[in-house]
């Protein structure tokens, strides 16, 4: 095998293998949407009169109990904000109502410190 055909196969296969090391939204596990940033993965899930926010770190729920945020949800030329809650060990909440076409941006603090912003567009 020549030089040049050994390194085109090892380029090819370390790009196969950065495949599997890549973070994206996991799937939805509460009939939400979807959404990562940074290391989380965030579903926001419409119910009723509330709106419930999942939060999931690598695949396994992530404990929500010092976080805080937001909810601004853009309804047409209507906004509103509604502060997310800790409901259980990986849901914040709030109360808010959400409907199709809703835009919802989510501003989550983590117990570090650090903010996170995540944006949904329902369907």
């Amino acid at each position: 095998m020549s030089r040049k055909s050994a390194l085109v196969a090892m380029l090819g296969l370390s790009m196969l293998s950065m495949g599997a090391l890549a973070h994206g939204p996991s799937k939805a596990q509460h009939g939400g949407i979807v959404q990562s940033a940074g290391d989380l993965s965030f579903e926001l899930v419409p119910q009723g009169e509330t709106a419930a926010l999942y939060v999931v770190d690598h695949d396994k729920p992530a404990d929500v109990s010092k976080m805080t945020g937001k909810l601004t949800v853009l309804n047409g030329t209507s906004k509103s904000e509604a502060a997310l809650k800790v409901a259980t060990g990986d849901k914040l909440e709030a109360a808010t109502k959400l409907g199709a076409g809703s835009r919802v941006v989510a501003t989550v603090n983590t117990a570090a410190g650090q903010a996170i912003t995540v944006r949904f567009n329902l369907k």
